[in-house]
């Protein structure tokens, strides 16, 4: 039986990536995109819900769905503060995965970082850590959390500093070897491939993917 998949973030690198493979799929009949702004973007699958994070709960009703797909997150930068970034990184993920769950959804695969623990001395890894630590709580039957490193592909918006990082790891590819392997870059299309495939392995308990999996096109193991 096909199934109905949701995304948040579907606007974003990450996103963007992932919902032409979720509409071309032949595991789903439907796609339900939930955003604050329209798509450009057309498909007999799609659905597009346009919501308000703040309030996520008052759109409980439109978010039912087999497969739920989390592409949120932004940057300090991007964010302005460390309040903005813990509210998009944090609460928005945390909230769309206790609704969702709530709507007896199956699996919840989450975009979150390399480096995410709540116990970080940095402020970015910690707060990926601890919504890492919150989504567990939630009860879907299979949960991925996706750890990809520097993120490879068009952006909206150029950024300069992530410009060069992703320079600088192309030419130190090949010394990073052994552990030094999860900090290779990754073109957010492999990650995109990735996610799908968890989804249509129907695994059951939380799972980890780490960069240096995904860059590979492999999965981690749990």
């Amino acid at each position: 039986m096909q199934k109905t998949a949701l995304i948040a973030g579907a606007s974003g690198l990450m996103g963007s990536q992932l919902l032409p493979l979720l509409l071309a799929s032949e595991r789903y009949n439907r796609v339900i995109a939930i955003g604050r702004r329209p798509l450009p973007i057309m498909h007999p699958k799609l659905e597009q819900r346009i919501v308000d994070f703040d309030h996520l709960e008052d759109h409980r009703l439109q978010l039912i769905a087999d497969d739920i797909f989390c592409c949120l997150g932004t940057t300090m930068r991007q964010a302005g503060s460390k309040d903005a970034f813990y509210r998009v990184d944090y609460l928005y993920v945390v909230k769309l995965a206790a609704l969702t769950a709530a709507n007896f959804a199956a699996q919840l695969l989450v975009v979150s970082a390399m480096g995410a623990d709540a116990r970080s001395r940095f402020y970015y890894n910690r707060v990926k850590g601890e919504m890492e630590e919150a989504v567990r709580q939630t009860p879907f039957r299979a949960i991925h959390f996706f750890r990809p490193s520097l993120l490879l592909g068009p952006r909206p918006e150029k950024r300069a500093g992530e410009q060069l990082g992703a320079f600088l790891l192309r030419v130190l590819r090949p010394v990073l070897v052994g552990r030094l392997r999860h900090y290779r870059a990754v073109p957010a299309h492999t990650v995109a491939r990735a996610m799908l495939q968890a989804a249509e392995k129907e695994g059951h308990g939380p799972y980890v993917h780490l960069s240096n999996a995904l860059a590979e096109e492999g999965l981690a193991r749990p």
